[in-house]
């Protein structure tokens, strides 16, 4: 009997852990997560074709898509990966932020600065090794004037590497996770 209860306990923690994290997992609706965009869910079986020629591939209408670009029509470049930047503090590394970046920049302007991505990348990484090794993710690095000072030194590494068409930065998500 007792063989069989210390089999039985942990299956039975093991299951009970897994049904009560997905129930608790909040960021879930339709079986699809929310962080993946509206560009990365692929669509549904069964849906109209009408539907799918309201709306292009991303987001926006497909009569827009078919007219001629406005120069000044904006858009986002939402870089495909994240940012990982460590915070190192005495030689050894304490945390690492985890960082979800994108670009407001002109609709005409987006073949170039996709064809940029990895130098604007390696710019913008730079900005964030500075922005860890000078403590702008120590204390409160959330704050509105932490926040502020953030996007204004990685606004001028992304025009510094692809030059004025890199109009804003926008931080998706940040977080810092300790070691």
């Amino acid at each position: 009997m007792k063989k069989a209860l210390m089999l039985f306990l942990p299956l039975l923690g093991f299951v009970g852990g897994a049904i009560g994290g997905d129930l608790l997992q909040t960021n879930r609706t339709d079986g699809k997560t929310l962080a993946a965009g509206p560009q990365d869910a692929a669509p549904e079986r069964g849906t109209d074709q009408a539907d799918e020629d309201v709306v292009s591939a991303d987001g926006r209408p497909a009569e827009a898509e078919n007219s001629p670009p406005d120069s000044t029509d904006l858009d986002w470049f939402r870089f495909p990966n994240q940012f990982f930047v460590p915070i190192i503090r005495n030689g050894s590394p304490t945390a690492v932020m985890i960082l979800t970046l994108s670009i407001e920049i002109p609709v005409a302007a987006r073949p170039e600065i996709e064809a940029q991505e990895y130098r604007l990348r390696d710019a913008l990484l730079g900005a964030l090794m500075v922005a860890a090794n000078t403590g702008a993710f120590d204390g409160n690095f959330t704050s509105e004037a932490s926040q502020r000072n953030l996007r204004a030194s990685l606004l001028a590494a992304g025009q510094k590497a692809s030059g004025p068409d890199v109009l804003r930065v926008l931080i998706e998500d940040i977080g810092r996770q300790e070691q």
